[in-house]
Formats: structure tokens, C-alpha cells, sequence
């Protein structure tokens, strides 16, 4: 009897180790889950080739949103290059992903400017703006801060802002923040489970 417990106990483990292995299971998130905010529901912003868009736009991809701006020296870059690497990892399944630089700065960042920095790090991601008005209607609702730091001359400010991205599931709701500089391994596997 307790040899048949004892096989018993060990097949129900294995088949527990191997279910929490399965995307989707019972696998928890690495970043922030969110699930269920009251804000970060929608935008309404035009991405770098002039089309105007909202979130419904992206319905069925998992949606990694980003605001900064062109020319920022470290926080952008780091994070776009970031986003190029899990987009690498992810293989086939990064088609199934959209990301979403949204520029608090659209003095400097036309369209034009956001369609050479943007698709730089890979071409399927999109730069988004406004006007002045609709950038700060877009990051109250994201709660996200923004502010011009003034430089040497009026052009050569720079901005202070939040650096983590919103993460939104396949389904359009909002589900992570996920830091910024962790690397991509995390968020390839936050995605995973989104996508599965």
C-alpha cells in the first residue's frame, strides 16, 4: 500500500511539474501584473505613417506600449533595443506582437523623425503622436509623467518622463507594467503567457 501511494504521489507530481510548464497553466507573471486597472484603456494617436489609431486597431496581438521621445540619451534607446530582442526571441510569435512608441515630445518628434527612429530597432514597430493637447489627454489617462527639462538652448532640452511600458493581452486589456532594464527574458515570458 504505501509503494502504491508512494507511485501515486510521484505520477501526481510529475504531472503537476510538467502542467506548470504549459503556457497558460498556472504560469505567474515576472513584470506587474495590472489586470483590471480603471485607467489605460484606450488612445486615440496617429502612428508615423499618418494613420490614425486606437488600441482596437491591434484586437488579437499582445500590445507593448512605450512613451519617450527621439532623442533621449539613455532610457529609449535601451528600451527599444530591449523590445528588439524579445521580439527576436519570441521567433514566430513576435507577429502576434505590436509595440507602441508614443512620443512626449511632439515638437521634435514628427512623423517623419519617428518613422527613421522607430523601425530602426525593428520594422514592424510603430511611433505614435499628437499635438500638444492629445499627448497630455494620452499619458493622464496612462498616468504617465512627463516633463521639458530645459537645456544650454531652447532646442536642446531634454525630458523627464516614466520608463516602464503597459503590456495589453490579445483581447485588448490592459495586463502588465513591466519595468524598464531588466533585460528581455522576463518579458518574453510574460508574453508567452499572454499569447498562449
Amino acid at each position: 500500500m504505501k509503494r502504491l501511494l508512494s507511485s501515486l504521489s510521484l505520477a501526481l507530481l510529475v504531472v503537476l511539474s510538467v502542467s506548470a510548464c504549459q503556457p497558460g497553466s498556472s504560469e505567474k507573471f515576472i513584470n506587474t501584473d495590472v489586470t483590471g486597472l480603471d485607467y489605460a484603456k484606450d488612445f486615440a494617436l496617429t502612428d508615423h505613417n499618418g494613420k490614425p489609431r486606437t488600441l482596437a486597431d491591434f484586437k488579437g496581438k499582445a500590445v507593448v506600449m512605450f512613451f519617450g521621445y527621439t532623442q533621449c540619451p539613455d532610457v529609449c534607446p535601451t528600451t527599444m533595443a530591449e523590445m528588439a530582442n524579445v521580439m527576436q526571441q519570441l521567433g514566430s510569435q513576435a507577429d502576434k506582437v505590436q509595440v507602441l512608441f508614443v512620443t512626449i515630445d511632439p515638437a521634435r518628434d514628427t512623423p517623419t523623425i519617428l518613422a527613421q527612429y522607430v523601425p530602426a530597432f525593428d520594422k514592424r514597430f510603430l511611433g505614435l503622436y499628437g499635438d500638444d493637447a492629445a499627448t497630455a489627454k494620452v499619458a493622464k489617462e496612462f498616468k504617465v509623467f512627463f516633463q521639458k527639462v530645459p537645456g544650454k538652448t531652447p532646442g536642446s532640452y531634454t525630458m523627464d518622463h516614466t520608463a516602464g511600458s503597459y503590456v495589453f493581452d490579445p483581447q485588448g486589456r490592459i495586463r502588465l507594467f513591466v519595468r524598464h532594464d531588466q533585460g528581455a527574458e522576463p518579458i518574453v515570458h510574460d508574453l508567452k503567457i499572454l499569447l498562449s
